[in-house]
């Protein structure tokens, strides 16, 4: 399947934001976008500075994985310098961002999954990875990390064909990374500058998550935790109703919706 180029001039080239996306390192073939833009962001770089890659050798996703991102994928980190308030919506912004970039550009239909994946028809299509320092009281620097499935054959990973699957897959021909990429700076940086208190990005957040309602297992390092998602907070922590009627707090973990084809993660574009 053919792909598009991701240059740096077709990606900015009057892209409508103040900041996201108007600079961009773009690499042919690198190890992992995020850690190449930790090093931007401790030389303070410009605030919305993108690190892309055509192709990611040594990336790692949340909890260590491995993140895969084969040519065709989009695979980029943005730095961002946000106020330690701010920190929890970060993933809220930018899954809200790539859900309404992907339908907007694509006119397929997204769903969210507690925590960081976006999903087309219950399969995994994005994931997302968010890093920071903290120097004290605030937050001195923060990665996002995007890895979208864009113009990939799931054929071609049949590993985790049963719960991963593309933009080209679903549409049945490639789209434009370029577009895409366009539009979810624009989202992104929009939600941003608007966060305010948080509650009007949180409520959409919320609302998209297939996960609330939902009977689910939480694994999170050793404890394996079963429940009903009941909803998630304005901290991004997932509210969980254990059989008994307790009630857990989770913080971060990996849910498996019960009753569903998503048996296990999926980790191309984790």
């Amino acid at each position: 399947m053919a792909t598009d180029v991701l240059s740096p001039e077709l990606v900015t080239s009057g892209l409508e934001t103040r900041f996201i996306g108007q600079r961009v390192i773009h690499f042919l073939s690198h190890g992992s976008t995020m850690a190449a833009a930790k090093r931007e962001a401790r030389r303070t770089a410009a605030e919305g500075t993108v690190v892309i890659t055509e192709e990611q050798t040594a990336g790692k996703g949340r909890a260590k994985r491995v993140w895969l991102s084969p040519k065709g994928s989009i695979s980029l980190s943005v730095v961002l310098y946000p106020g330690i308030s701010q920190l929890p919506y970060l993933i809220m912004i930018t899954s809200v961002a790539v859900a309404r970039s992907i339908e907007m550009v694509t006119g397929l239909k997204t769903q969210l999954k507690w925590p960081n994946d976006v999903l087309i028809k219950g399969k995994k299509v994005c994931g997302i990875l968010i890093e920071n320092e903290l120097q004290g009281d605030r937050a001195t620097w923060a990665i996002i990390g995007i890895g979208i499935n864009a113009n990939i054959r799931m054929k071609d990973f049949p590993e985790i064909a049963a719960t991963a699957t593309s933009l080209s897959d679903e549409l049945g021909k490639g789209i434009s990374r370029v577009e895409v990429i366009r539009c979810l700076f624009v989202e992104m940086e929009n939600l941003y500058l608007s966060l305010g208190d948080g509650e009007l990005i949180y409520q959409e957040w919320r609302d998209r998550l297939i996960t609330r309602g939902r009977r689910v297992q939480v694994v999170d390092g050793k404890k394996r935790l079963e429940g009903v998602a009941e909803t998630v907070t304005k901290d991004g922590s997932l509210v969980l109703r254990h059989d008994n009627g307790s009630i857990s707090y989770i913080v971060a973990g990996d849910v498996t919706l019960r009753n569903t084809r998503l048996d296990s993660p999926a980790t191309l574009g984790q």
